[in-house]
């Protein structure tokens, strides 16, 4: 069974569409006008190895802040209608991710849930033309669009493209564990029988 996704977008903002295939390969298309922000779901569809397809035309005349918070929401929705009924998944998944001297721990349920906790500090104001507090609209948007509790916490890191970098990495090994697929899993994994 295909767990793909193709979800369009259209605001007097920003113009979105994602593709996602949870059982791909790592291969992505990135055109969110954003470099900074491409690297970032380069390294989420690489280390997740899901197949990813993502065209954003935004107003970054204002600032990055639609274009990054209105993907996550985009994506968000994708990785929800991806899982589908959510029979036979894991559904949880954590990764505690180096990168250099940054460490990150990302934990999630794919619950249905909404919940969102972040703990992180940068010391710049932006990597390349993304704002780092783009960071938190951004998963903030997916776990919400997703039904997903999400947690993402900075254990330590000085260099703010390695904790950036180690944040999008690790939310992808999570996120892979999670969808994964366990054939000792009769339905949903719950004790309520559904999620």
């Amino acid at each position: 069974m295909s767990r793909t996704a193709r979800i369009t977008r259209d605001t007097k903002e920003t113009q979105i569409t994602v593709s996602l295939d949870l059982d791909g390969t790592g291969k992505s298309r990135l055109d969110t006008g954003v470099g900074f922000f491409d690297h970032m779901l380069d390294g989420f569809a690489r280390h997740g190895l899901f197949d990813l397809d993502v065209t954003c035309r935004g107003d970054l005349l204002v600032d990055c802040h639609h274009s990054i918070e209105d993907t996550g929401i985009v994506l968000g929705s994708a990785i929800k209608e991806a899982v589908g009924d959510k029979k036979g998944i894991c559904r949880y998944g954590s990764c505690i991710l180096p990168m250099d001297e940054a460490l990150v721990l990302c934990a999630l349920d794919l619950s249905g849930r909404p919940y969102f906790v972040y703990d992180a500090q940068f010391h710049g104001e932006r990597c390349g033309q993304m704002d780092t507090q783009m960071a938190k609209e951004f998963f903030y948007a997916v776990s919400y669009t997703a039904g997903m509790n999400l947690h993402i916490r900075v254990l330590s890191g000085e260099n703010d493209h390695h904790i950036m970098e180690a944040m999008f990495k690790a939310f992808a090994k999570a996120l892979d564990q999670a969808t994964g697929r366990d054939a000792r899993i009769a339905g949903v994994l719950s004790t309520k029988g559904v999620l």
